[in-house]
């Protein structure tokens, strides 16, 4: 096929080509398919290379990128209109199972051109140059014969006359005949096809055209490859100024983009005044040290950021130098392109000398406009060298004043901190004469103290004489003799004992009575340093003994079960170690976890043994309640843990489980080993050789656990290399869709991996809150 100025083909050439043949027009269809898209894919590269963000149609660089649309609006318009044409006059012909593909890559154009035309119609620059048509809202039904009549081919409107000055350089970019594009516009599809092709199948036994001799048709047959040739010189031509036009507006880009670092440039010495300017403002407030403190970190912090503006000014250069180098790429691409441009003339020229004489002319034509871009692209090349000369020249000045200001500037911060160090010296001094003088109005004060505090004691000890002198007249009374003083009284219990009656009153006037011998010399200076309170706190502790006998037995007999319960959990811990190293591969981790347990038993009996002298080893647990429940506690997480990993690691074997969650096994299990190691070497002697042994264990588990975990790592790294990609049949829009699914899945697993380390925190916050109950914590958390 050949194609004539702005891709419109040729009405003659279309009837010839299509020989009234179902299979040409099927083929002229898939390549009209091929060539709209095309023009689509040139649609949405230059669309993606503007920053929509802004109003780039009013920008120079932006207009030079939009300029040679609208050609290729004209082109999609007719290309859509033919298309849809040929779609009904093959359904008119074939089943509409053949072309269901036709169907579908027809729908799949419709929408991204109906896009793209809304897009472009909203853009200011081309609503001075072109009005574009809009698309239905659904497109044409080809199953439906009738849906032909109701189609209506998109007119694209072109002014005469520009009325903006703007446009004026757009005209010279893009070389438009209005004139001869519209009366090339106004041949219509149906010219070729008739008016009444759907209803009128092809006739394949028809014959096409007229006879001729073989002169004339050798003549119109030369008259279609010249004009043909021209179009050809024309597309090329207009191909190499968009190209130079693209690579002018590139440069343009680069100066912003230079403009915008010398802007930095200022701000950031606009920002290092403004640093000076504080400073001053703070040697005023030297006298004050603690603010002073506070100013001189904040300028360090500032020096800090003027640092890493620095750093990210460097960055933006080497950007600047990448996008310098893309640009020279771009520029060898160019030269390939004229390289291919040349062996085109080439081949030309080898036809035209075939031809008639006529041929000669448009030959030397196209050597002049052959010339013509290399010339320009020569006079690129000269700008380009000049640019990178331009660029190199800024960045040694831009590193040098930088340099030199920055080194000035911290010359000047550790001027100041000297002298606020100075300062600081001073007032260490004035604060040391201040304590003195303080130091001595302390000690007035506390003789003064002494005295009231001696007085008011004094007021105490008779108030708290008269109080015991109460209490042992009650227990004289004889209204009070038939209470028998029982653990209701002392102990709020129900159960008496009748014979610590007598003693525990005893035992109460005792301690009355040494209560006030206390109190007498309390009262006395003379007496006051020999007062001493021991015989009290003697009494009150067999008032305390007593008590204690009076308290229910049944009350005790949690405390007694402690040793049977820390010998239960041990073996329990034992016995789930046996069933774990017996059920899974990871034997090593179960062996060292044994050896620690058996170690642990051992030094646990050693403890009892040599603590608890003549009680019994339950008396002895009893009394060390609180040590007894940390142990019980670790036995049950070194046993839990072991459990756990055995049933993570048969989900891993089976391949329901997950890696993780063996190492997160492996780190429970070295937690509570050392949980359980702690809460041995309290009670146990440190020369103990059990002692030794269980932390011999005990670095025997973390290292079991550390190859636990090496191992899954490693597992886990072969299995992910495995299961790597092939991106190597992937085209560039499939690879930029997966990256934007990748994008997309980071951010929530991003988001779930927060959520989850929020609830982490806030199970181990009630894992200690509980943990601290158990363990018998006051509320305060003491």
């Amino acid at each position: 096929m050949r194609f004539k100025d702005g891709r419109k083909y040729i009405y003659r050439q279309l009837d010839e080509t299509g020989e009234n043949d179902v299979n040409n027009f099927f083929q002229l269809t898939v390549e009209m398919f091929d060539y709209l898209e095309c023009e689509l894919n040139l649609f949405q590269t230059v669309f993606s290379s503007l920053d929509m963000s802004r109003s780039v149609s009013v920008t120079a660089a932006g207009q030079c990128r939009l300029a040679p649309l609208i050609q290729v609006i004209l082109d999609c318009s007719h290309l859509y209109d033919y298309t849809v044409k040929l779609l009904f006059k093959l359904h008119s012909c074939l089943p509409a199972d053949t072309l269901q593909g036709h169907r579908d890559r027809f729908l799949e154009q419709f929408k991204k051109l109906k896009d793209l035309f809304y897009r472009s119609s909203n853009l200011q620059y081309f609503k001075r140059l072109i009005q574009i048509p809009q698309l239905p809202e659904n497109p044409p039904n080809f199953l439906r014969a009738s849906a032909l009549s109701e189609h209506i081919s998109p007119v694209v409107v072109i002014p005469l006359e520009a009325s903006s000055p703007d446009s004026e350089p757009i005209m010279d970019l893009v070389e438009m005949e209005t004139s001869s594009q519209k009366s090339l516009f106004d041949n219509k599809f149906d010219d070729i096809f008739g008016s009444s092709f759907s209803n009128d199948p092809f006739n394949f036994n028809s014959q096409n055209g007229m006879t001729k001799d073989d002169k004339d048709r050798l003549i119109e047959q030369l008259h279609r490859e010249m004009d043909s040739l021209k179009d050809e010189l024309k597309n090329f031509k207009a191909e190499s100024h968009r190209l130079v036009m693209q690579l002018k507006g590139r440069i343009s880009e680069l100066e912003a983009e230079l403009e915008e670092q010398k802007h930095l440039k200022q701000q950031a010495l606009d920002e290092s005044d403004f640093l000076r300017t504080e400073l001053d403002e703070w040697r005023k407030r030297h006298e004050d040290t603690e603010k002073a403190q506070r100013s001189l970190t904040e300028i360090e912090r500032k020096a800090q950021t003027t640092e890493q503006r620095y750093v990210k000014l460097k960055e933006k250069y080497s950007e600047l130098v990448q996008n310098h180098a893309d640009l020279l790429r771009k520029n060898a691409e160019v030269t390939k392109q004229m390289t291919m441009a040349r062996q085109v003339q080439s081949d030309t020229e080898r036809d035209k000398k075939e031809l008639e004489d006529s041929f000669q002319r448009l030959s030397e034509q196209a050597q002049r406009k052959t010339q013509e871009q290399a010339e320009i692209l020569e006079t690129l090349k000269r700008e380009l060298i000049v640019s990178k000369q331009e660029l190199q020249c800024l960045q040694s000045t831009v590193d040098s004043t930088f340099e030199a200001e920055c080194t000035t500037h911290l010359a000047a911060l550790k001027q100041e901190k000297y002298i606020l160090t100075e300062t600081m010296a001073q007032g260490d001094q004035q604060m040391t004469a201040l304590e003195a003088e303080v130091q001595q109005l302390k000690a007035a004060l506390q003789q003064e103290l002494l005295d009231k505090q001696f007085v008011l004691l004094q007021c105490a000890v008779k108030e708290a004489e008269q109080m015991v002198q109460d209490a042992l007249n009650q227990l004289e009374d004889p209204t009070h003799i038939s209470s028998t003083s029982s653990a209701d009284y002392l102990l709020s219990r129900t159960h008496a004992a009748s014979e610590c009656v007598e003693r525990l009153q005893e035992t109460s006037k005792q301690c009355g009575n040494e209560t006030l011998h206390y109190l007498g010399k309390l009262k006395d200076k003379a007496t006051l340093e020999s007062a001493d309170c021991a015989a009290v706190r003697n009494c009150l502790n067999q008032i305390t003994s007593i008590g204690q006998d009076l308290r229910p037995k049944g009350l005790d007999v949690e405390e007694e079960k402690l040793g049977d319960l820390v010998d239960e959990e041990m073996a329990a811990t034992a016995a789930a170690v046996e069933i774990a190293a017996a059920r899974i591969e990871v034997r090593y981790l179960m062996q060292a976890i044994q050896v620690l347990v058996l170690a642990s038993k051992d030094l646990q009996q050693e403890i009892v043994e040599s603590g608890r002298g003549a009680a019994s080893p339950k008396e002895f647990y009893a009394r060390n309640s609180r040590w007894t429940e940390g142990l019980i506690s670790a036995s049950k997480a070194v046993g839990w843990g072991a459990t756990v990993m055995v049933d993570a690691a048969d989900l891993v074997v089976q391949g329901n489980g997950k890696f993780e969650e063996l190492m997160v096994c492996s780190h429970e299990i070295a937690a509570s080993t050392a949980q359980l190691v702690a809460a041995s070497k309290v009670k146990a002697d440190k020369d103990s050789v059990n002692l030794s042994k269980l932390q011999i264990a005990s670095r025997g588990v973390n290292q079991a656990t550390a190859k636990v975990v090496a191992s899954t790592k490693s597992g886990q790294s072969q299995i992910q290399e495995k299961d790597s990609m092939d991106f190597s049949d992937m085209t560039l829009t499939q690879i930029k869709r997966q990256e934007m699914d990748s994008q997309v899945r980071v951010l929530e697993l991003e988001s779930q991996l927060q959520k989850e380390r929020q609830r982490l925190g806030e199970l181990r916050k009630k894992h200690y809150e509980l943990g601290g109950v158990a363990e018998g914590w006051d509320e305060n958390g003491k």
